[in-house]
């Protein structure tokens, strides 16, 4: 549906001048090409073509203006013509001639010509003869714009000269958009861009080229004086011609990936639960991952147990798999070795819910428990944990293991991914079964022949039912016995929360047999994309529709090697069958009564579909011609090779026919008879225009020929076969239409952040106008979709499915759009990155809603058949073939000629057999109803005849089955292969021997083989003479063939090794075109190399195809190189396409070989470096003894070399290690290749934009009281973000931790060095608080601006602001109040919560370190490989400069030449250091033994020093506190390497290593950055926080002045320093131990280091005193990390005077303390037993109670028998000593495990107490009556009296006053026992008075007190009543009471029982001698 306007002449023109002309039609304007120095004639020949998605109107208007084109000034008018539609609307066609106006609307001389057509919506196009369209496929000239794709085709990289999106008219009025030709980025693989040339000669019809400056200009010029920001280039950049786009793109990633088996680790932390529901419970966590079961110790009788353990899972299986596994948590009660225990509740999830968290983790969530099997209960209880999953290679982030001290906050912590509500419902998920067709057979024949023999019958091969699994359970459908196509008319319903944290639902037929149960076939419903949680949403739902699936070929073996592919593992390669079932949800009403409360899964029968429910049946047709064959792998052999297309089982002659295919209606028939009909002989009825139309499904069997060693190709030269199909579908297209228009939106902005993205790595000038045009072409396509997806007709078969997705995608795409529009107005320079990233969420989010789940049409499969045997395969999706009137709908790939490549099925594909092409198709498919057939051939390339059958001579829309090409055009394809970088290594040398093999149709040539190297120099031209293209000549010009590069390694012996494959496409210059600037020469091109799906360096090249015209080869280009003698016959690459030179100079730093690994079994003794750039390089010093100083004795060389003036282009620098053997032999030790030069290339600093002022003094103000503002008021310095972030934190006053501890610590003596580590922590976690909020409210106003700017609403802008301003004064005015409070501050240190190393750049300041790598890279995709390949390391650096240089820096004070630009640089020489290595502790570690625990110690190893601290191992700990330090003297360079590892040591056998890490420490000793010892925050010399390093603060300001050429310190009066020009003010005074004041200049001179980066040019980040935290790493499990190591290094030269003592930070011991509990009393207790004697309801009271846990230290009170009214009196002591450590507030207990325990094992446990109230029992067990835990550290006062004591103590803890007993040390009060009834809720079920009182364990023993009523300090005897003993005293009234009411009645009936059996004895006893006195008579 289009006008398409062909603009041909412009004649009468007046002068001689550049003409343009624009042509607009409804809003939308399109520019032609610029005609340069024209006369009277313009000739555009342009076709212009406007999609309509509305039919036009006969009133519409097009109008054509003809402008003077001027580069510098504004373009002038010459003429409009305008045309009512009229006569095109109602003719469809026609042709004017007609004369221009000028502006006062009179006729001029100058006249016009055009042609118009126009193609209505419904398909009708005025008087069109069938003869125009089969004849003459292409009826418009060069550019056929009847065929090109939407403007700025969306998925093409050409774009066309019409390609203006609406909406962009506005601004581009005066101006002509300048485009690209045929260029863009390739999925991955760039077709040469055109770099602006110098010439700016250019010739008729040759594009224009733009510079940045002329774009600039361009730009402010049209944008009229808007500021340059604003201006957007759809794509401005560029330069087009006009492309026929009769080529679609191929992918460059060929393996296939889904199948293959990852390493994964999921790891487990059960921290605690909560109100778990029960009463007196023993749980247990039973955690599984998949098949696999871990427990939990046991914790005995509570609610809320704590266990802090972790456990690991490690698995290795294809994603897919890992993503489904589900992971259960349930927590079971009273479990023990006889009795598996009831389940209380548990709670399940997917691996991959988690893994798409961010950071692939829940951290500290509660998991909300419910019992699966009663819908009708609440919830269960609530369980906290942490749950990671890691794939290889992935890093979490853990958040910091601090003390968890905050309360937590459940509900808003909840175990639930983004968007689930917290109250999740119950609810059944039906899935119905209707049936299934086109199965394949699945047992042998040989039973059914026999019975087939006997019987007569013939069975179905097949035994199908389905298998539906969900959420861990499975249900199972009937089995149908034998046949194709079951019908099963079932539902399978599961009962599962909603929404349900399972993304997956897995269907799959299955047949049923006893020996093996296999899978058919496997399909996965993600219910993502078939339910919408938006506040407009839908729940899950799906059909009826038909799903295909797909999996191993048809043909039956007894042993499938493709089985897992029909499990759903990796991509299917045959079509299998279909199935028809549909989905559906319904949200249980769990009050309901009548409810089934079962959640087992049942199977049902239902009621079956209408027929066509799934749509109307129609004939489709589908089409295709194999134009070419090439690259056929050699190993298939020369057996005769012929390719069959398959659509279902449409096609498939070997093994799809299992029975007749899928049913048809009869045409004309009422549709109640059906139809069967075998493929192969179509039923003889359907005679209709196609004279029978029989399928012809494959192409002739052809023999091979031969291409080169690797590789054959078919003949297909002028003959092209073709294959055309016919098979019936139900009409969905509707559904692939829609995702087809979203593909095409995607792909166009896929391309164009690709574009961008290009644009910043090569760093063009404004990418942020592209990036604001790719918004627009995204807002105008979203528009697009919206009008096209509108007009969607209502017809029956659109399922709910359909309806709800139509409307959601709308919604969603109207919504990008309009954020589309609002991002562009806020692209800025600076905003660029962050708005990138929030497109490509767009880019992923279509992706997303493209992907439709209910399918239609199966996909196509090309198979490869050699012999019969099915060898490889290509699979394509019918949606991107299919034919569509309007544009935007059809398929990318439809009526296009698609370069395909083949591949091996299933497991064959992996690792390197799916690295080599099976075959490279070129094909041209066409899938559309068979009524729209008539112009199927409309894409081909022209010229070409059609060869028909017999039946189908003179039938015009007859399929051919061969095209024959009448016309050729030959060519020549040149070459320039210049050179490569960065290739895999693919010998043991760690090196390659490359060539480069160069396919193009079937020629194929090399390149020279160059040894050694990585980074090939080539420089050769390849030439292929004679290259035959069939087709149009135009045409070839746009649309060229791709060329195939291949690289290999040459080998000796054997064959060479593939190392990559690229895609290019030539520059293509026609016989009549001249070879001059802009296209020609062209430019070498940088092209991205694959291997597999991994990238494998880079190709710098480029291609030209020149078309050999009727004057031969002499109208060619001379190739006119400088001809190398040397190189024999190899040209080189031309003068004008090779980068143009200039001299350099490169200076190499050579510092030193650190760790170099044996060589053949020999050590290294002599190695050298040798450096390699270009052709040039230079020879490192000799090192003569390697083992006693690895150090080179000659620093600084250089050499000159001749490099591209480009950076991008410039060649890699090559770094060899070589070991100089005995007798002039030399041995390859390793290598490394530097792929970029850029980061060492010297730039001039530049005078005029010095960046730091150095006249006049700034004065930097230090206050540490100034509140938040300081950041305002100061001058600014370039601070980093965290410095700022570090000066808030100072002044926050030791940030939330600080406070408490302060109250807890009031004492300075009291004060260690963990109190500063924990309040270190917490700033640092409050620090990533407010990152976190600052974040998220940036986030929000971005969020609203987009919103409102949608809306347009400025209004709102100012309002929604103020709030925020408001904020921001309370944030500032906040951090003064804790200063207040704080008598003191905790000096703090920095924690960092990853490496150090990470933090300051690998302190490569001026040190870089090069891994030599040696051996070939691996076959496997894991590039984690290369640390076993790493062999040694070079230190070193590199400085790159044009020569000359200027010659101010030689003039510089103290310039030593012989150390070119590495001035003051440290002498290498070996130099003594004292190591001093601080180990804090350890988290997280990987469980190494078998009770799930590790008993870890600290391992250190630096060159020969060896400590290994076994025997202070941490008994059965995951997260140690090892607090030691370890003194180690070391001598760099030798030994500079230090490695920390953690060993779990075990009682026999080896210990085995957890993991280690390895610190480089010579690096950190020689950075500018001083990591020797962190500089402290503070200056003090005594107390926990003594000055560590030798050297005072001022020495070491003094010495970086010095060696900085600084000018300072100079120490003014008042607490001033001045360094340079900076002033820094802060105290002067410092108090020593005995607290006399002396003056000191040391903490201003501390003040200017912590700020040293802001001194100019001298300046950088001196490294704070600080923790750090390093992943530990096992060799055995790459990339994996085992756990963390909190730790620190200081090093001090030996040199200097020595540093004090280590600084203490062994773990603090804990403090031992003593809990007396009295308790007194006790009231309400509810009354459990009823006395047997009364009859009164009393209870026997006793409270027990315990600290540690039930089995250590229970106490129970003595028994208060007999209380009728709940009231107890006891006057009872507990006493419970226990060791307490303050700063993490938890107890510490040390004990055995088990019986079987080698030694004790430390637990830390929170600090509760537990009263429980009992009743007890003399024979039976006590009962349990309640229960209250009180939390030492923040428990509820308690209540005055018995009166005042309610439920509200326990349930409404947040508002009521909380004490410490730590704090208050005896508090006194009354607390309620509860506990939960029938309905789970909680009740009162008794008071106790109690006293609690805390002494510590020397206050204990000075007074001491006796358990229970004992001396010392006994309690006096509990008063209680007598009634407890009341029948004691009166027992016969007792008796008489007892049998007068109780037992009255009970007595009565036993004796009438009595009597009755008595008298029955009696009976019985007569009878028979009465029977026999009555018989005798007698």
């Amino acid at each position: 549906m289009a006008l398409l306007l062909q603009l041909r002449t412009v004649s009468g023109l007046r002068g001689k001048a550049d003409r343009i002309a624009k042509a607009v039609f409804r809003g939308l304007s399109f520019y032609t090409r610029v005609l340069e120095n024209c006369e009277d004639e313009a000739r555009f020949d342009e076709t212009f073509r406007w999609p309509v998605a509305s039919n036009i109107d006969g009133n519409e208007i097009l109008e054509i203006q003809v402008f003077n084109y001027s580069k510098v000034f504004t373009n002038r008018l010459v003429g409009t013509f305008r045309m009512v539609l009229q006569e095109v609307v109602e003719e469809g066609h026609v042709e004017v001639t007609d004369t221009l106006i000028d502006d006062n609307n009179s006729a001029i001389q100058t006249s016009i010509s055009i042609e118009i057509r126009y193609q209505a919506l419904d398909g009708t196009v005025g008087a069109w003869n069938d003869k125009e369209f089969l004849e003459t496929p292409s009826i418009l000239s060069e550019g056929d714009g009847r065929y090109p794709l939407e403007t700025d085709s969306l998925l093409s990289s050409h774009r066309q000269g019409s390609d203006l999106s609406p909406g962009k008219s506005n601004q581009q009025s005066s101006e002509r958009s300048f485009r690209r030709a045929g260029k863009g980025v390739f999925s991955a693989m760039k077709l040469g861009k055109t770099r602006p040339s110098k010439d700016d000669h250019r010739k008729q019809d040759e594009p224009a080229v733009l510079e940045a400056e002329d774009l600039d200009r361009k730009a402010t010029r049209r944008a009229c004086g808007l500021e340059p920001d604003t201006i957007s280039l759809a794509s401005v950049t560029a330069v087009t011609t006009n492309v026929s786009n009769k080529r679609s793109k191929p992918d460059i990633k060929m393996e296939p990936s889904a199948g293959r088996p990852m390493d994964y680790q999921v790891s487990i932390t059960i921290i605690e639960a909560r109100q778990l529901v029960g009463l007196n419970m023993d749980p247990v966590v039973c955690v599984e991952v998949g098949e696999e079961k871990k427990y939990t110790s046991m914790k005995e009788s509570t609610n809320c147990p704590y266990y802090n353990e972790y456990f690991v899972f490690d698995f290795h299986v294809p994603p897919d798999v890992m993503f489904d596994k589900i992971i259960k948590l349930s927590v079971i009660h009273s479990k023990n070795l006889l009795r598996s225990g009831t389940l209380v509740g548990s709670f399940k999830m997917d691996v991959g819910t988690v893994y798409t968290q961010p950071e692939h983790q829940f951290y500290h969530k509660w998991a909300i428990l419910s019992d699966p099997e009663d819908l009708t209960a609440g919830l269960k209880g609530y369980l906290k944990c942490d749950i990671a999953v890691v794939g290889k290679g992935d890093n979490i982030k853990t958040p910091h293991k601090a003390n968890e001290t905050d309360e937590d906050d459940i509900e808003g912590n909840l175990l639930l991914p983004d968007g689930v509500p917290p109250e999740r419902q119950w609810a059944r998920f039906y899935i119905k079964i209707y049936r299934a067709e086109g199965l394949p057979r699945m047992n042998t024949s040989i039973m059914a022949n026999v019975k087939k023999a006997l019987i007569g019958e013939n069975k179905d091969l097949v035994d199908p039912y389905v298998q539906v699994v969900f959420a861990g359970q499975k249900g199972k459908t009937s089995i149908q016995k034998s046949s194709y196509e079951p019908l099963w008319n079932e539902q399978i319903v599961f009962t599962e929360m909603f929404p349900p944290l399972c993304k997956r639902i897995k269907i799959q037929i299955r047949d049923s047999d006893k020996v093996n149960d296999v899978a058919i076939g496997t399909h996965f419903i993600d219910l993502r994309k078939i339910s919408n949680e938006g506040d407009k949403g839908f729940l899950p739902t799906f059909g009826p529709a038909w799903v295909n699936m797909y999996g191993s070929t048809r043909n039956y073996t007894l042993m499938d090697e493709h089985q897992e592919l029909n499990e759903g593992l990796g991509e299917g390669v045959s079509f299998r069958a279909r199935l028809l079932m549909s989905l559906a949800v319904e949200i249980l009403d769990t009050t309901n009564p009548e409810i089934n409360s079962s959640t087992e899964v049942q199977v049902e029968q239902t009621t079956s579909v209408a027929d066509n429910c799934t749509g109307k049946m129609e004939e489709f047709f589908l089409f295709g011609a194999f134009l070419e064959a090439t690259m056929i792998d050699r190993k298939i052999g020369d057996k005769p090779i012929n390719f069959e297309v398959t659509i279902g089982n449409y096609g498939n002659q070997i093994d799809g026919t299992t029975k007749p295919t899928l049913r048809r209606k009869k045409e004309g028939g009422d549709g109640d008879e059906e139809e069967s009909e075998l493929l192969q002989n179509s039923s003889d009825d359907e005679g209709d225009e196609d004279g029978e139309l029989v399928s012809v499904s494959s192409s002739q069997p052809m023999k091979p020929l031969v291409t080169d060693r690797n590789y054959f190709h078919l003949p297909y030269f002028e003959k092209k076969p073709c294959i055309y199909i016919k098979s019936w579908w139900q009409d969905q297209r509707r559904r692939l239409y829609n995702a087809n228009i979203m593909d095409k939106i995607a792909d166009k902005l896929e391309e164009g952040l690709n574009d961008v993205q290009e644009m910043i790595k090569t760093e063009k000038p404004h990418p942020e106008r592209r990036l604001r045009g790719v918004l627009e072409e995204l807002t105008s396509g979203c528009l697009r979709f919206v009008m096209l997806a509108d007009k969607d007709q209502q017809h029956s078969s659109r399922t709910r499915l359909d309806r709800e997705r139509l409307k959601s995608c709308m919604r969603e795409l109207e919504n990008m759009g309009q954020q589309a529009t609002t991002l562009r107005s806020q692209v800025k320079k600076n905003t660029m990155k962050d708005k990138l990233k929030l497109v490509q969420n767009f880019l992923q989010k279509l992706r997303f809603l493209a992907d439709e789940p209910q399918h239609t049409i199966p996909d196509v499969f090309i198979w490869m058949m050699s012999n019969n045997k099915r060898i490889a395969y290509a699979r394509i999706p019918s949606k991107d073939i299919l034919y569509s009137i309007v544009d935007e709908e059809m398929g990318k790939d439809c009526a296009k000629v698609k370069t395909i490549f083949l591949k091996l099925p299933g497991k064959r594909g992996f690792g390197p057999a799916g690295w080599t092409v099976q075959a490279k198709m070129e094909m041209y498919l066409w899938l559309g109803l068979n009524k729209q057939r008539k112009d199927f051939l409309s894409g081909l390339p022209c010229g070409f005849e059609e060869k028909k059958t017999a039946r189908g001579q003179n039938l015009p829309s007859f399929p051919p089955i061969s095209l024959l090409y009448t016309k050729k055009q030959v060519f020549q394809l040149r070459a320039h292969m210049y050179q490569a970088r960065s290739l895999f290594a693919a010998d043991s040398s760690g090196l390659s021997d490359p060539f480069a093999r160069v396919f193009f149709i079937s020629q194929s040539q090399c390149t020279e083989v160059l040894n050694e190297t990585l980074c090939p120099t080539w420089d050769q031209l390849l030439v292929f003479d004679n290259v035959e293209l069939y087709g149009e000549a135009h045409e070839m010009r746009d649309d060229p063939p791709i060329i195939v590069i291949e690289i290999y390694d040459q080998d000796t012996v054997g064959k060479a090794d593939f190392m990559g494959r690229t895609f290019a496409k030539p520059v293509v210059k026609m016989s009549d075109e001249r070879y001059c600037p802009p296209r020609f020469p062209p430019q070498l091109e940088y092209y991205q190399i694959y291997r597999g799906n991994s990238t494998a360096g880079d190709l710098l090249a480029a291609f030209e195809l020149l078309q050999i015209g009727p004057g031969g080869k002499t109208d060619l280009p001379p190739i006119d190189g400088p001809t190398d003698m040397d190189r024999g016959p190899i040209l080189p690459v031309p003068l004008g396409i090779r980068p143009v030179l200039s001299k350099y100079r490169v200076e190499i730093l050579f510092w030193g070989l650190r760790d170099l690994k044996r060589v053949n079994l020999a050590q290294v003794d002599r190695p050298r470096v040798d450096i390699e750039c270009a052709g040039k390089g230079v020879q490192s010093a000799l090192i003569q003894n390697y083992k006693k100083n690895p150090n080179f004795s000659t620093l600084v060389k250089w050499f000159e070399v001749d490099l591209p003036e480009n950076e991008l282009l410039h060649p890699p620098l090559n770094i060899r290690v070589v070991d100089c053997r005995a007798f002039g032999r030399y041995t390859l030790v390793g290598s490394h290749a530097v792929s970029s030069l850029r980061k060492f290339i010297y730039r001039p600093p530049d005078k005029k934009a010095q960046h730091w002022n150095m006249t006049g003094e700034i004065v930097v103000n230090m206050e540490p009281e100034v509140p938040i503002k300081k950041m305002e008021t100061m001058v600014k310095l370039e601070a980093s973000e965290e410095e700022k972030e570090k000066k808030k934190k100072k002044k926050k006053g030791g940030g939330g931790g600080g406070e408490e501890v302060e109250e807890e610590e009031p004492d300075e003596s009291m004060l260690d060095w963990w109190s500063k580590y924990f309040a270190s922590i917490e700033t640092m976690k409050e620090q990533l608080r407010q990152q976190e909020a600052a974040a998220a409210e940036a986030e929000e106003k971005e969020d609203m601006e987009i919103a409102e700017g949608s809306k347009g609403q400025a209004k709102n802008k100012e309002k929604s602001k103020a709030p925020k301003d408001d904020k921001k004064k309370k944030q500032q005015s906040a951090p003064e109040l804790p200063e207040k409070k704080n008598k003191q501050k905790i000096d703090e240190l920095k924690v960092f919560n990853k490496e150090l190393e990470t933090e300051f750049d690998n302190f490569e300041d001026w040190l870089h370190t090069f891994n030599l790598l040696r051996g070939k890279i691996g076959d496997n995709d894991d590039n984690a490989t290369e640390e076993e390949r790493i062999v040694g390391r070079f230190k070193g650096s590199m400085c790159v400069y044009k020569v000359p240089l200027s010659d101010d820096i030689a003039k510089e004070a103290g310039y030593d030449p012989s150390f070119g630009m590495f001035q003051g640089i440290p002498s290498n020489d070996p130099i003594n250091v004292l190591v001093r290595v601080y180990i804090v502790r350890a988290t997280d570690l990987h469980p190494a033994d078998i009770n799930g625990k590790a008993d870890p110690y600290i391992a250190i190893k630096l060159g020969k020093t060896d400590i290994k601290d076994k025997e202070n191992y941490i008994s059965k700990q995951l997260n140690p506190v090892f607090g030691k330090s370890f003194d180690i003297e070391a001598t760099f360079p030798m030994e500079s390497m230090l490695t920390v590892a953690v060993y779990d040591w075990d009682l026999v056998g080896t210990d085995d290593l957890i993991g280690e890490t390895k610190i480089d420490l010579e690096n950190r000793y020689y950075s500018k950055h001083r990591a020797t010892c962190g500089v402290s925050q503070t200056y003090s010399i005594h107390g926990y926080n003594t000055w560590r390093d030798p050297m005072k603060p001022s020495q070491i300001l003094s010495k970086l002045c010095k060696e900085g050429k600084v000018d300072g310190p100079h120490f003014g009066p008042g607490g001033r320093v001045k360094v340079a020009n900076r002033v820094f003010t802060g105290p002067t005074e410092i108090e020593d131990e005995n607290g006399q004041k002396k003056q000191t200049d040391e903490h201003l001179a501390l003040t200017v280091l912590r700020h040293w980066e802001d001194i100019p040019r001298a300046g950088c980040k001196l490294v704070p005193e600080h923790v750090e935290t390093r992943p530990l790493l096992n060799p055995d499990k790459p990339g994996i990390e085992q756990g963390r190591l909190e730790m620190w290094v200081d090093m001090f030269p030996m040199d200097m005077p020595a540093p004090g003592p280590a600084t203490d930070i062994s773990p603090r011991k804990p403090k031992k303390y003593e809990l007396r509990v009295i308790v007194w009393n006790t009231d309400e207790v509810i009354l459990e037993d009823d006395d047997y004697f009364t009859g009164e309801k009393s209870s026997d009271i006793f409270v027990r109670g315990w600290l540690k846990g039930q089995q250590e230290d229970k106490q129970d009170t003595d028994v208060h028998y007999h209380s009728l009214t709940g009231e107890g009196n006891f006057n009872w002591r507990y006493i419970f000593p226990f060791d307490y450590l303050m700063a993490e507030e938890k107890i510490v207990i040390s004990k055995k495990e088990s019986m079987f325990s080698w030694d004790e094992t430390e637990y830390k446990i929170p600090a509760r107490l537990t009263l429980q109230v009992w009743d007890a029992d003399h024979f039976s067990a006590d009962d349990f009556l309640g229960a209250i835990e009180l939390d030492l550290n923040r428990f509820p006062r308690g209540a005055k009296t018995s009166k005042q004591c309610s439920l509200e103590m326990v349930t409404n803890e947040a508002e009521l006053p909380m004490v410490s007993i730590f704090k208050q040390k005896r508090v006194k009060g009354w607390w309620p026992f509860v506990a939960r009834d029938e309905n789970d809720e909680l009740e009162i079920t008794g008071k106790v008075e109690a006293e609690l009182h805390l002494l510590t364990a020397e206050e204990a023993e000075k007074s001491p007190a006796g358990l229970a009523r004992n001396e010392p300090d006994p309690l006096e005897k509990p008063n209680r009543p007598d009634t407890s003993f009341i029948w004691f005293l009166n027992p016969l009234k007792s008796i008489k009471y007892l049998i007068c009411t109780r037992y009255k009645w009970l007595i009565i009936k036993i004796v009438l029982a009595l009597l009755l059996l008595i008298m029955i004895a009696l009976f019985l006893y007569s009878m028979p001698g009465y029977m026999v006195k009555k018989l005798l008579g007698a």
